[in-house]
């Protein structure tokens, strides 16, 4: 959602937090968002085949992301959660987990009960962050220059510029 100014038709105004969720319940409605919701970033989504992700990172990453409220509080799901959430083997979810730690997207932190015991792992996802981060400033930069394109052409409107041709 934006809306553009009077004095520049190109400024995008971004809307506040409680605008942005009354706007999500008109599309989800109001039991849809009450119950929850997890972000991820557009530019993960819509750049994934760029940072090499496929559907089934994407469906584990959401199922660990819907459990990441806080930043410094990182999520921790067992991988038999995860996997009754997408309908697969935890083994692969296993495999898929040990790929994206693989690729420096997630680093599981072991969270130890004893000696020889541990609880379900936390997930950083610090490195998934910096991989897409370029791809991110590489949108807003391609957004910026639309931007001056159409403050440009807002400008140039009205009576066009002509020119005397000489006779040849």
């Amino acid at each position: 959602m934006s809306a553009n100014t009077a004095d520049d038709p190109a400024l995008v105004v971004l809307p506040s937090a409680k605008e942005a969720l009354q706007e999500n319940q008109k599309k989800w409605g109001p039991d849809l968002m009450k119950a929850g919701w997890t972000l991820l970033p557009n530019t993960i989504f819509l750049r994934q085949r760029a940072l090499g992700l496929d559907s089934m990172d994407l469906n584990i990453l959401m199922v660990l992301l819907s459990h990441w409220w806080h930043a410094d509080n990182l999520p921790f799901p067992s991988k038999k959660k995860i996997a009754d959430t997408i309908g697969c083997d935890p083994s692969t979810v296993r495999r898929r987990i040990q790929k994206l730690e693989g690729a420096g997207f997630i680093k599981r932190i072991q969270r130890r009960v004893e000696k020889d015991r541990n609880k379900t792992n936390q997930y950083d996802f610090s490195g998934l962050v910096n991989a897409a981060t370029p791809y991110a400033q590489e949108e807003l930069q391609v957004r910026e220059q639309n931007r001056e394109d159409r403050a440009k052409r807002v400008r140039r409107k009205g009576k066009p510029k002509l020119t005397v041709v000489g006779d040849a």
